[in-house]
């Protein structure tokens, strides 16, 4: 099926998001500009104007009520998702990276970049508290010296997030004390993503060492791997199916030197239990920053480097075959 191309940003994706119904997709980019979109049709249903600098990331909670969106200009800020309006304003020090809501929506998180002699660190606020947002105080702030936080999520319960590091490394972090409770270094490179399966019992990672891997998000073992030729720079578990999607291409800085044909700017279905590829789908004119599923798992998106969103509706029940053991 023809994919519905969402045309609202003038650089690069950065990251989108569905709200928990999938009837709203959140993008964010290189440009300033945070819009939200109708998912079945692609129609533009707004913008969050305010932030002076590239949007990192971005972030709804439960109810679709309130926006989260973190920025290069120094600042996380909150949203009303439907009219539009700032509702507050977290200053930082450094560039906001991630940013995220807990399960209940009361309590975020988002972590900073190491840059300008300021360390990376993972900040907590909770939004029953007034005080905190006014006096820009979150109740726990978690300093990473050895390596900074290039992505991370709420684990389930809102008990910690799993943050995934520039080194490689992934740590949980307690949302109560901040201490590390569990740490493991799977991946040789950096990690550029991090998203969670639909019951939060699975996060999938993307690395810049060619792979993405699956890890239970308690205990963080390791089970399985998805190996490409081209450095992952977003990947997504299906909510209803044992497919996982990727996306990436080489590095932004050498598109210009190759062709779509060689770049590998196709997104890519491998199948999460025998860890075999089995589809591929092109579109994008330079490698793909994020993808995400639908919650009912019958279409997906993906952002890119060209500053386009592309919604690709499927049949799951295509792709429900047996792979040869």
């Amino acid at each position: 099926m023809k994919p519905i191309l969402l045309q609202g940003h003038e650089r690069s994706i950065t990251q989108i998001k569905y709200n928990r119904e999938g009837d709203l997709i959140f993008s964010v980019a290189k440009d300033t500009v945070a819009n939200v979109w109708y998912s079945v049709n692609g129609e533009r249903l707004g913008t969050y104007n305010g932030h002076t600098g590239a949007l990192w990331c971005v972030d709804c909670d439960w109810d679709t009520k309130n926006v989260l969106t973190g920025s290069a200009d120094n600042s996380c800020r909150l949203w009303d998702c439907e009219t539009g309006k700032q509702l507050a304003m977290l200053n930082t020090s450094s560039a906001v990276r991630t940013c995220g809501f807990d399960f209940s929506g009361n309590i975020i998180m988002f972590s900073t970049d190491k840059q300008m002699g300021y360390q990376c660190f993972l900040n907590y606020f909770d939004l029953r508290d007034p005080q905190q947002i006014e006096d820009n105080q979150p109740y726990l702030t978690v300093p990473c010296a050895e390596s900074k936080i290039t992505s991370a999520v709420w684990g389930p319960l809102g008990e910690f997030v799993i943050a995934g590091h520039e080194n490689g490394e992934i740590n949980q972090f307690s949302a109560k004390s901040g201490e590390v409770l569990k740490k493991v270094k799977e991946h040789t490179k950096q990690i550029n993503d991090i998203q969670t399966s639909v019951d939060l019992t699975m996060v999938i990672t993307a690395s810049k060492d060619c792979s993405s891997k699956l890890f239970d998000s308690t205990t963080l073992d390791h089970i399985k791997s998805f190996k490409t030729e081209r450095p992952v720079n977003s990947a997504a578990i299906s909510p209803i199916m044992d497919h996982v999607v990727m996306g990436g291409g080489q590095e932004a800085m050498e598109v210009t030197t190759t062709s779509t044909r060689i770049g590998k700017f196709e997104a890519r279905f491998f199948h999460a239990a025998y860890e075999e590829e089995f589809g591929r789908v092109k579109g994008h004119f330079g490698p793909i920053n994020c993808v995400a599923f639908h919650p009912d798992g019958k279409s997906y998106s993906s952002g890119g480097e060209d500053g386009y969103t592309r919604i690709h509706h499927f049949d799951p029940q295509y792709f429900d075959f047996e792979l040869e053991a």
